[in-house]
């Protein structure tokens, strides 16, 4: 498993992943995007930034990168940044199919990502993804997979999944919703000929939204790798948007919000890899403080009062506008 080799890392930044998310395009549900990207958000502009912004993760110990086939052209910028340094072999590359990117590098598209997880749209998206990424890809994952999704069901999809972990490229998915707990749980159940189909899962786990954490326990005692996503909740959990309880610790730490999130995570014993979803080089330098972070058990208590309700923090986290 490609994980393998962050496993056996000792630099403290090797748990931390860097996702594309917020940099791939120009429009995303990030607060502050105004601030944290180029005045001027052309292709050529973004996939500055965002090699900047991997170069500064790489030099910092970071190995894990995560994009998406819906992350704009996220794909695109990392393929550029690894043909542009043949001598980085040792990085972890995952990506993930099934939302398709319809915004036309818009902020204001009507519609900025569409979902559909059958097979054509894995075929069609797979081929795209080999055109940017090539043999660098490391992990493959279904995206925003819910209970209700039917590739958890489809069993053609399945047997091509499988084809494809055979070939090298490890499987897993990644969820969201209220009810990310059940589709984990159902994925853990998915085999083909006998064996787990899936190896990896990433969840949104963070200060607020705690919900699938014992499910993510399962899933690393079932022998995945948890990646979790959205540790700082879309910002709510970092600078001075975060909770007061989160910058009172970071204060006490001498340390940022956002170092707050991400070390809470770092805490779980079933997370693997924590992504930073920087899109700066100084939040991404902030971020990587997490390892050095003391959250000891009365610190942790403090937070455990800011858990919310999944329903209301998925319904807030729709409601973030595009911008």
């Amino acid at each position: 498993m490609p994980f393998a080799r962050l496993a056996s890392a000792t630099t403290p930044t090797a748990h931390i992943g860097l996702g594309l998310a917020a940099v791939g395009r120009p429009g995303y549900i990030n607060l502050h995007r105004d601030r944290d990207l180029p005045g001027t958000r052309s292709v050529e502009a973004l996939r500055e930034h965002t090699h900047e912004l991997l170069d500064a993760a790489y030099a910092q110990g970071v190995r894990y990168f995560d994009v998406a086939r819906s992350y704009g052209r996220a794909e695109e910028f990392l393929g550029d940044w690894l043909n542009a340094r043949p001598d980085v072999r040792d990085v972890v590359i995952g990506s993930k199919w099934g939302y398709t990117y319809t915004a036309g590098w818009s902020v204001d598209a009507e519609a900025h990502e569409v979902k559909d997880h059958s097979l054509a749209t894995f075929e069609r998206q797979r081929a795209e993804t080999a055109a940017l990424l090539g043999d660098r890809l490391d992990l493959y994952q279904i995206h925003s997979v819910t209970a209700d999704s039917p590739a958890l069901t489809d069993k053609e999809l399945h047997e091509r999944l499988a084809a494809l972990a055979a070939d090298g490229v490890t499987v897993g998915l990644s969820t969201s919703g209220p009810g990310q707990a059940d589709a984990i749980r159902a994925a853990l159940a998915v085999t083909v000929d006998g064996e787990p189909l899936f190896r990896t899962v990433q969840a949104t786990y963070n200060a607020l939204e705690t919900s699938a954490g014992q499910a993510l326990a399962e899933a690393h005692d079932a022998g995945l790798t948890v990646i979790v996503k959205e540790a700082m909740a879309n910002g709510r959990l970092a600078g001075t948007d975060a909770p007061a309880v989160v910058q009172e610790i970071a204060a006490e730490a001498g340390l940022g919000s956002d170092a707050v999130a991400l070390a809470l995570i770092l805490h779980q014993p079933w997370a693997g890899v924590v992504l930073s979803g920087a899109a700066t080089v100084t939040q991404l330098v902030s971020n990587l403080h997490a390892p050095v972070l003391d959250l000891d058990e009365q610190r942790r208590d403090r937070l455990d009062a800011l858990v919310e309700e999944p329903e209301a923090y998925w319904r807030h986290r729709a409601g973030l506008p595009w911008s």
